[in-house]
């Protein structure tokens, strides 16, 4: 069975902890999107995981990782979380595999893409790792790849700098890359996770565009990334916080009002911990924004939806959601494509009595407070889509299932 794990909002869910939480009874994960912008966070017990290229279902002993085609790969990135691992006792070798297909992130791509961004007269906030730059390249048909680092002729259309470069990786990726397809054919009888980075509305077609990441985080790129069919995906999971959060720049109608609201903001941004786990940017914060989320969910497919950060919000007394937008006097409840619909629009806010209780010792959807339940219970209801996993810590195991993430 094929499960797909993205992200439903704008990045930063918590994908990390829930792709770690399934992978115990997976047999494969495949990370198919993204580079080293990308920051997953895990704690096990007092250990604290950062992982950005390496799939999450590394921490399992046993458990084989692919870094997809869809993936652009820093090597210098990539070997050092390798050693971090390594140096934590992690034994990865022999269990992490590279799509022949991949690009590769070359150190000059990085200070192309901060003078780049930064000479935009309106800059997206990238995280300057030249991950759009070598999506860039990718899609002008001028990007290297990992099958081509044996190709003679195409090595040499390469700088000096990046040969320098490739060469002290060179040996390392040829021992680790595979055709992906042919892995996964492999695998076509048992659970195989496959694992997005960023998020749905940061989908390069589906999102706030121009401020969206270059690959696809859409559910559909883990089709392209995985090397399978579209119809061998057997189950989308879209993975959401109680609240929203974004880093970096591009519209967010339900963000909080940082002057009149900066309590609450300080709060929910310093409960949740919402610093960039690449960048340590502190992440902007506002209301779940139901419109957007709805939105995720029709444009991805998404089967069940999984809860995190319901904790957060353990001691207000009231919490709100936003179900609605007005734009120029007028109520919106569709996502609009207008980044200037989008910047103008003030979130309509439907309010909810809080639950002032600690949820980490609920371990069934039953011992929530029916505050809490109602909560969940209107999210299904306005998004039409069922909650399958509840997250309510960093832990492990601070979550609970509602619905058999791989029961077809």
């Amino acid at each position: 069975m094929n499960v797909v794990v993205i992200g439903a909002q704008w990045g930063d869910e918590g994908k990390g902890k829930m792709v770690d939480y399934l992978a115990q009874n997976a047999q494969a994960v495949v990370r198919y999107a993204g580079g080293a912008n990308a920051g997953h966070t895990i704690v096990i017990g007092d250990q604290q995981y950062a992982l950005h290229q390496v799939p999450s279902g590394i921490l399992y002993p046993g458990k084989t990782v692919y870094l997809g085609s869809g993936m652009v790969i820093d090597p210098q990135a990539l070997f050092e979380e390798l050693q971090m691992l390594k140096d934590r006792g992690i034994n990865w070798e022999g269990r992490v595999f590279i799509s022949d297909r991949a690009h590769i992130v070359l150190p000059r791509y990085r200070q192309i893409d901060k003078e780049r961004d930064a000479a935009r007269k309106r800059p997206i906030g990238t995280t300057g790792r030249g991950i759009g730059i070598t999506y860039s390249m990718k899609s002008e048909r001028d990007g290297i790849r990992l099958a081509d680092l044996d190709w003679a002729e195409k090595m040499q259309d390469l700088e000096k700098e990046d040969l320098d470069f490739l060469e002290q990786y060179k040996e390392k990726l040829i021992s680790m890359r595979v055709n992906i397809s042919s892995e996964m054919w492999k695998y076509r009888n048992k659970n195989v996770l496959m694992e997005g980075a960023q998020g749905a509305m940061l989908d390069l077609d589906l999102g706030t565009y121009p401020y969206v990441s270059s690959g696809l985080s859409c559910s559909a790129g883990a089709s392209v990334g995985s090397g399978i069919g579209p119809r061998k995906l057997d189950k989308i999971l879209g993975v959401f916080k109680a609240y929203t959060t974004r880093v970096g720049n591009g519209p967010m109608p339900s963000e909080f009002d940082e002057n009149s609201q900066s309590e609450l903001y300080k709060f929910v941004r310093d409960t949740g911990r919402e610093y960039g786990v690449t960048t340590g940017r502190p992440r902007r914060c506002g209301y779940l924004d139901l419109v957007a989320l709805r939105y995720a969910c029709r444009t991805n497919s998404i089967d069940d939806l999984l809860l995190t950060h319901l904790d957060v919000y353990d001691s207000l007394n009231e919490i709100e959601a936003c179900v609605g937008y007005e734009i120029d006097g007028k109520i919106v409840t569709e996502f609009p494509a207008s980044i200037e619909d989008l910047n103008k629009a003030k979130p309509i806010l439907e309010k909810f009595p809080g639950w002032k209780k600690s949820l980490k010792e609920c371990k069934t959807f039953k011992k929530l407070p029916k505050e809490a339940k109602n909560y969940i219970k209107y999210i299904e209801s306005y998004t039409g889509t069922k909650i399958g996993i509840v997250s309510v810590g960093y832990e492990r195991n601070e979550t609970f299932i509602l619905r058999n993430p791989w029961k077809k």
